[in-house]
């Protein structure tokens, strides 16, 4: 049981009030069924109160039903600020930023792709780079990669890794406004020079799926998205800026030191180090954040190229007459100035989202013309043995959560513990043995992404289906996974 006291405002709310914490602004809520509630981290309950600490935060501080402790914000935190008397944090971004989801469809049914899967995802594993210190298939000069941080996904396409329609179906079109890849240093750009169109480690990953009929919640917001063939072959990749992004916020968070000496800010965490967003410094990290979310659209363009170069090898089809075209690609460790209403009036305001995801409901001008009836594209990632959901936003997430929901299933054990557990090799066999490929970097590294290191990923959708800032479309069961 947690030290810090919750009330149950309705189902799947729990409410932490100002008076628990010295120096809370406002209430922090966890988004959570009563199961959920109960097995949150300790972390969890003292990060997102320490959100509710900073200055010129708005209405409340978040955490999603798949959140775990992470650094700064808890993992699933969502937090909205001020512009004039907020601050921007990097650890209310993460590390990597723009670490995000795209989903593809295929034209292919899984009896068709079953005789091939073992020779595709040999292909895929041999043309996506993965791993620790994986070096990607372009190389770039410095004036090159400081111009794709400006034009993101459209630097890819313009010249020939992707069609012109896929922009449109990616978030902000793949080019995130107010880049200046003058606010970035050497040693950023030095590291993620090297890392374009590859997966990196940890989490990430690229895998082949299958949406079977009984797997379709809601068939016409399916059909909208393009999913209507019966045993639907997709693919999904997680993964983001690399290097690039890890090294942008560790550089920010040495100078937001200053800056917060400065200002006489004060945190209750080191880890939520940050800077008056209109100050010099915080939108210099803004412009550079957003260099490294280009950076991240432009990293998954090129793994979609490669793709699609995989899929054209194996089953001797261009890849046009394969499908293979972008559902969506939303990013979920990023802030973004959007307007909500706080105390009955509209705001600019910069929300964070930290291993969170956009959920905007239908109507919104900044969804895809052709989804605008239905709503947004909401890709939850799980773990490779359960399978991943798609979900679509809603109006009551733009009312009751800045327009945020879930991004995944959420950890329940550290990688560590989960490597004491289970066995690498067990793991790949068990999952051949259930009619799932496995292509991998590292056993150690899929031991610590197995299964039971995560939350039960139907229920941490179902929270968020109750609660209604998202609503169930699909699941998607894995047949293939490459895993950094």
């Amino acid at each position: 049981m947690s030290q810090y006291p919750a009330t149950r405002l309705a189902p799947n709310v729990w409410e932490i009030p100002v008076e628990a914490k010295y120096g809370m602004n406002v209430p922090a809520r966890i988004l959570a069924s009563e199961t959920l509630f109960a097995g949150m981290d300790e972390g969890v309950f003292n990060q997102i109160t320490n959100v509710a600490t900073l200055p010129g935060i708005r209405k409340c501080a978040i955490c999603m039903p798949d959140g775990h402790w992470g650094y700064g914000f808890p993992i699933g935190g969502v937090a909205a600020f001020d512009t004039d008397e907020g601050v921007i944090s990097p650890g209310g971004i993460g590390f990597d930023i723009n670490c995000g989801m795209r989903l593809l469809r295929t034209n292919l049914t899984s009896d068709e792709a079953a005789p091939k899967l073992s020779a595709l995802m040999d292909t895929l594993y041999s043309l996506v780079p993965c791993g620790v210190g994986s070096k990607g298939v372009i190389k770039l000069s410095e004036r090159e990669y400081r111009e794709m941080t400006v034009s993101g996904a459209k630097w890819c396409v313009e010249r020939g890794y992707g069609r012109p329609d896929d922009l449109k179906h990616i978030e902000e079109q793949g080019c995130i406004a107010n880049a200046d890849p003058a606010q970035c240093s050497s040693k950023a750009v030095n590291r993620g020079l090297s890392q374009l169109g590859t997966l990196g480690s940890g989490n990430h990953y690229l895998e082949v799926q299958v949406v079977t009929p009984e797997n379709i919640f809601d068939p016409i917001t399916a059909r909208a998205f393009g999913l209507g063939i019966p045993n639907q072959v997709c693919v999904m990749v997680h993964c983001g800026s690399r290097g690039f992004g890890h090294q942008v916020a560790t550089d920010y968070l040495k100078i937001f030191d200053g800056v917060m000496h400065r200002h006489g800010l004060r945190t209750p965490d080191r880890e939520l180090a940050c800077a008056p967003f209109a100050c010099p410094e915080g939108q210099n990290y803004f412009r550079a954040m957003n260099c490294a979310a280009n950076s991240a659209f432009a990293n998954r363009q090129l793994i979609t190229h490669r793709i699609r170069e995989g899929f054209a090898k194996i089953f001797r089809k261009s890849d046009f007459h394969l499908g293979l075209e972008v559902v969506y690609d939303v990013a979920h460790n990023i802030a973004k100035l959007e307007s909500y209403p706080v105390d009955g009036v509209a705001r600019r305001l910069l929300v964070h989202r930290k291993g969170a995801t956009r959920s905007f409901g239908p109507g919104n001008v900044q969804i895809p013309e052709d989804y605008r009836a239905v709503g947004q594209p909401v890709i939850v990632g799980g773990s490779m043995e359960t399978g991943s959901y798609l979900l679509v936003g809603t109006q009551t997430a733009m009312d009751d959560t800045f327009g945020s929901t879930l991004h995944g299933s959420g950890r329940t054990m550290s990688r560590t513990k989960a490597k004491q557990i289970v066995r690498g090799e067990e793991l790949r066999q068990s999952l051949l043995a259930r009619g799932i490929a496995i292509r991998t970097a590292s056993l150690s590294g899929l031991a610590e992404e197995a299964g039971l290191a995560y939350k039960d990923i139907s229920e941490v959708v179902a929270t968020v289906h109750d609660l209604g800032i998202s609503r169930r479309v699909v699941r998607f069961l894995p047949i293939g996974n490459i895993k950094g």
